[in-house]
């Protein structure tokens, strides 16, 4: 590995939602993980962690075995390849007990060329779907 910014292992090595029924969080992560080109790698008691070569998102029951609890202005946002897997994303999760929480479309109030959806997993956690499209012409 070298100090080259370019090579670097990203900033944030993976992280996790607390879910309460592990079975129900993975039938929903299955689905909106597939049209992100994202699989289940790892499971085991506590959770099962999703990515494309290693664990980098869980759902997983809280480490000290307390209530798992959706975090007041916390979400997750995931790369999608384009506004069609944003849209993907979108209606897999509302199939498989997601609730809406933002319909795909453009953002412009956070960036020109910002497309987004927002869901609510079964267990309330916000996660979003997000990628680049290109901005209007300014007129």
């Amino acid at each position: 590995m070298t100090d080259a910014p370019e090579t670097r292992p990203p900033l944030v090595s993976h992280v996790s939602v607390g879910v309460t029924d592990i079975a129900r969080a993975a039938a929903f992560y299955d689905a909106v993980m597939a049209v992100l080109g994202a699989r289940r790698i790892m499971e085991h008691e506590m959770g099962v962690g999703y990515g494309r070569a290693f664990p980098e998102f869980w759902a997983s029951r809280p480490h000290d075995r307390g209530v798992a609890a959706a975090g007041n202005g916390t979400h997750i946002c995931f790369n999608a390849a384009d506004a069609a897997a944003v849209d993907a994303f979108h209606a897999a999760g509302l199939g498989a007990g997601g609730v809406d929480d933002g319909a795909p479309g453009p953002r412009p109030e956070y960036a020109p060329g910002y497309y987004a959806a927002f869901l609510r997993d079964p267990d309330g956690n916000k996660v979003e779907a997000m990628c680049w499209i290109a901005p209007p012409r300014a007129t």
